[in-house]
């Protein structure tokens, strides 16, 4: 088992700098085409993706929020998760993103910041959402109890739900790879068709993942204000 995980671990390094993590940086060579004089395909496309995502998030953040550019947080935060989940299904690529280091630094600095917010400008919105409307008298205490936990532990689903996510299909390329050495040609050739559709697979799992946790963000950030 402990060689099997040893596929996640940042082993590459120079000088004793971990050079793996540099993987969370390949992203940032895309911006530039948007600085182009004549934009390419690229550029439109990205930029469609990003006018669609600013008016759903700008609709799930509510009337409040609609001219302070709060929906570019969700749409960088969107960029960076999409980015470095896809860019680790390419060979040699460390996906920095199967990290709790990385989910759970993004992850737990919003819910800080919106905690924060909340508690300090909406104080009193902030205990009326502790107890849902209609609850009965006896038992309010339970139900701020459940609220409080529920509340508290948000980061670490967020984190927990996009670091399962890449290890999972990555774990199971990773095992059938590995079992394709002693197997005759003909099921190798279904092993290959089998691990392109596996990788198609996850090639939709690093977008909608990169979709949860961002419209996950935006519907807590929505619940401060």
């Amino acid at each position: 088992m402990n060689n099997l995980f040893s596929i996640f671990d940042p082993s590459t390094n120079l000088l004793n700098l971990s050079l793996n993590w540099l993987s969370t940086l390949i992203g940032l060579m895309f911006i530039p085409y948007s600085f182009w004089f004549f934009p390419n395909r690229l550029f439109f496309f990205w930029n469609f993706i990003i006018i669609k995502l600013h008016k759903e998030f700008k609709n799930l953040l509510g009337n409040s929020n609609l001219n302070n550019g709060s929906t570019f947080i969700f749409i960088s935060l969107f960029s960076f998760i999409f980015f470095n989940n896809f860019l680790g299904l390419f060979p040699y690529i460390f996906t920095s993103t199967s990290h709790l280091n990385i989910s759970l630094s993004l992850s737990l600095s919003l819910w800080l910041s919106f905690m924060i917010y909340g508690w300090l400008n909406n104080t009193q919105h902030m205990f009326i959402h502790l107890i849902p409307q209609g609850t009965p008298s006896i038992l309010m205490p339970f139900m701020v109890l459940i609220e409080t936990i529920s509340n508290i532990i948000r980061p670490g689903t967020l984190a927990v739900r996009l670091t399962a996510n890449m290890i999972a299909g990555h774990l199971l390329l990773t095992l059938l790879s590995s079992s394709s050495n002693n197997l005759p040609n003909y099921l190798l050739i279904i092993l290959i068709f089998i691990q392109i559709l596996l990788l198609t697979l996850e090639s939709a799992v690093a977008i909608i993942q990169a979709y949860v946790i961002t419209v996950l963000s935006t519907l807590y950030s929505s619940e401060v204000n």
